[in-house]
């Protein structure tokens, strides 16, 4: 049995990345033979050390007491050597317990499996003690049993915490990312936080986790103090009194602490909701006299007072957005670079620290770091990087030259009013102009489109992104559009299947107008937006050549050329498309240009076998033809390479014609060459119309697309 004194061997789990402050904590906790290794320490203490790491610890997930060890070389000797612990000794047989067991060996490959030879080793020992056996539960079990193999070494404890220790009790509601307690708990030690600091301000504090945890390490309040259940409290070794002395001198402690305190927590978000949140969980924790919260954008932030002589050093500790969604990257990538001036311009004297996702975001703020830690937040590994403001910190000498910033001014002067004169608001306003910023910029109203390309392989990724970067941040400064209208995608080669690839939703949707036409545009959702800039003289020609005629459009995508053979006073438009998506699209787009009736058709079908399904009848007298370079959706029979087969699609698509009939054929492939003897052969000839047909926004780039009227021969 334990008693008071016997000496125990425990073990405190902890995430990655934790353990070499875990040992800290563990020795200024007062344990013997505290020993760090992978995943947790190892220590050694009696009844009321153990009581006391697991209402103390503010790093560890759980506190295990060894109840056991053996080698084990074949599964079947687990339940054997199980069976040696005295479990009558641990819990009664009408109390229900549940394993968690990790690692693997050999013979053990599930962890399914192994939970169950330790089960079979507690219930055998039960029975061999002529004892009824106890019942497995998973859910709110009185005793939990952890187990680990590894090497062929077997240990098994039981828990002490129950719930995994980073569970307070105070946060009953929290955000949508919130940092586990134990990890905020961290990087405020990290942070520099200690019994001293008087003044902490998280300007991103969300339900005020960070904050928080903080502040329980300055009124020295023990992280277990709120928690009502511990595993401890159903084991047979368990001392109800031993736990109280222990508890009541924890509480002491905090209220002559919080008694004495004129420390401040201050915390700042940009959403209120969250803010109630946050207050609610300081009234929980018993501090809420000492704590201020308050709606404020991060990028206005401010110092919330003047320090004088003899003040501590003020603390900035905050877990910024990490921009993780498609489309988001931008509005974080800015978000970083103005919190970096306001904490440069307005927070002189104060120790800062930023928990982030990239140490690119970290470059943005242009701060010169004093340490940086690499910590887990779940999966996701993130840079807590210190800065000491109490020293000057001069601006980074800026290494790029001013000709992006010269290239982008001038391209917006000359278009903006090229585009305004021409009708249309959504055009192209640089286009790797300079080869080292290699990206698309296209304005669609008051957004901006930045499409960045594959850099070349003798290009380190990481010079390619703080391009990017720097490309993005220019933009911010010397164009007039907000973070949040702007959106970021990589374009690089695609084919097949990888060409209209939805992305993550953002629903960052504008209608644009393109001469007397409009278009639903969507920014953020797809790698393409509906609406391809560079073919607007193509539409336009192909409305020129609709009045009074019947119109086909072939790969119509969301339908942008058939509105426009409509508006030119087209008899019937017929639009096919294989994709249901892109066809309910051009339905909104005729919608929006007030294009009713059912001499407009919509055909979902694969283009390709669609035409070889037709009989040849004279019954159009246009078709707008514009493929896809490469495809094989895999809703098409077909394989389609349209340097291979345009004679062919070309063929088809002729013997719908009317006399007199015109095929506008279109196709992106750069190095594209039209087969004029196979066209011949096909009866077939094609007038060029690529060069008028590429407008000065695309000026740069001749070969972007090719346009093609092709007629049959006299």
């Amino acid at each position: 049995m334990t008693t008071t004194s016997t000496s125990l061997r425990l073990f405190a789990t902890c995430a990655k990345g934790l353990e070499p402050l875990l040992f800290d904590e563990l020795n200024q906790l007062g344990v013997n033979e505290v020993r760090q290794t992978a995943g947790g320490c190892w220590f050694q203490g009696v009844l009321t050390d153990a009581y006391r790491v697991c209402l103390w610890t503010r790093l560890a997930n759980r506190v295990l007491l060894t109840l056991g060890e053996a080698f084990i070389k074949r599964a079947q000797d687990i339940p054997i050597a199980v069976a040696q612990t005295p479990w009558e000794q641990v819990f009664r047989s009408d109390q229900t317990f549940v394993i968690d067991f990790s690692g693997r060996s050999h013979e053990i490959r599930h962890t399914q499996f192994g939970a169950q030879l330790i089960k079979d080793g507690i219930v055998d020992r039960f029975r061999e003690q002529e004892l009824s056996r106890p019942n497995v539960s998973k859910e709110l079990p009185d005793i939990r049993i952890n187990a680990h193999i590894q090497k062929d070494k077997l240990t098994w404890y039981l828990d002490l915490s129950g719930e995994s220790l980073h569970k307070r009790g105070y946060r009953q509601q929290q955000g949508t990312a919130p940092l586990r307690e134990t990890l905020a708990a961290a990087v405020a030690i990290r942070s520099g936080m200690t019994q001293n600091t008087n003044v902490v301000l998280d300007p991103f504090c969300g339900s005020g986790t960070i904050l928080l945890e903080a502040a329980m390490i300055r009124l020295d309040r023990a992280p277990g103090l709120t928690r009502a259940e511990w595993g401890f409290q159903q084991w047979a070794g368990h001392d109800e009194s031993v736990w109280q002395q222990v508890l009541s001198a924890a509480q002491q402690r905090f209220e002559t602490a919080l008694a004495q305190s004129k420390a401040r927590f201050i915390g700042y978000d940009s959403d209120a909701k969250m803010l109630a949140i946050a207050e609610q969980n300081a009234m929980r924790l018993g501090i809420e006299e000492l704590c201020h919260w308050q709606t404020m954008n991060a990028e206005q932030v401010t110092a919330p007072l003047e320090l004088t002589a003899g003040d501590s050093t003020p603390l900035l500790i905050c877990n910024p957005p990490y921009g993780e969604r498609l489309g988001e990257e931008i509005e974080t990538l800015l978000l970083y670079r103005r919190f970096g001036a306001q904490l440069r311009e307005h927070f002189q004297g104060w120790q800062v620290g930023v928990l982030a996702g990239d140490d690119t975001l970290l470059k943005r703020m242009k701060l010169r770091s004093q340490r940086k830690y690499k910590l887990f937040n779940g999966a996701i590994e993130t840079t807590l990087a210190l800065y000491d403001l109490t020293q000057e910190q001069p601006e980074f000498t800026t290494t790029q030259s001013s000709d992006l910033a010269n290239r982008l001014r001038k391209n917006w002067q000359k278009f903006e009013k090229w585009a305004a004169k021409e009708g249309v608001n959504a055009w192209r306003l640089y286009d790797a102009d300079l080869p080292e910023y290699n990206a698309a910029v296209d304005v669609y109203d008051d957004c901006l489109v930045i499409q960045e390309y594959a850099a070349p392989k003798d290009i380190p990724e990481a010079v390619a992104k703080d391009r990017l970067w720097y490309l993005i941040d220019t933009l911010a400064q010397e164009l007039p559009f907000a973070a949040e209208n702007m959106t970021l995608k990589v374009r690089q080669k695609q084919s097949g299947k990888q060409q209209y690839q939805k992305q993550e939703p953002r629903g960052l949707v504008r209608v644009v107008h393109e001469y007397d036409a409009q278009f639903e545009v969507n920014l953020s959702d797809y790698l393409d937006t509906g609406l391809f800039l560079d073919h607007r003289w193509a539409r336009r020609e192909l409305g020129k050549l609709s009045h009074d005629k019947s119109v086909l459009n072939l790969f119509a995508y969301t339908c942008s050329a058939s509105v426009h053979a409509a508006l030119g006073g087209a008899n019937d438009v017929t639009s096919v498309d294989l994709s249901k998506t892109y066809l309910a699209w051009g339905q909104r787009n005729f919608t929006l240009n007030k294009l009713y009736g059912r001499q407009y058709q919509f055909v979902q079908a694969d283009c390709l076998q669609w035409l070889r399904e037709q009989r040849p009848q004279q019954r159009y007298d246009v078709i707008f033809l514009d493929p896809p370079t490469f495809s094989n959706s895999k809703r098409m029979e077909d394989v389609l390479d349209i340097q291979r087969d345009h004679v062919m699609l070309l063929k088809l698509a002729a013997r719908l014609l009317k006399d007199n009939g015109v095929i506008l054929f279109s196709n992106n492939k750069r190095r594209f060459k039209l087969d004029e003897e196979l066209l011949s052969e096909a009866y077939l000839v094609a007038d060029d119309l690529t060069k008028r047909s590429i407008s000065p926004d695309f000026a740069r780039h001749k070969g972007i697309h090719h346009l093609f009227k092709v007629r049959q021969s006299d």
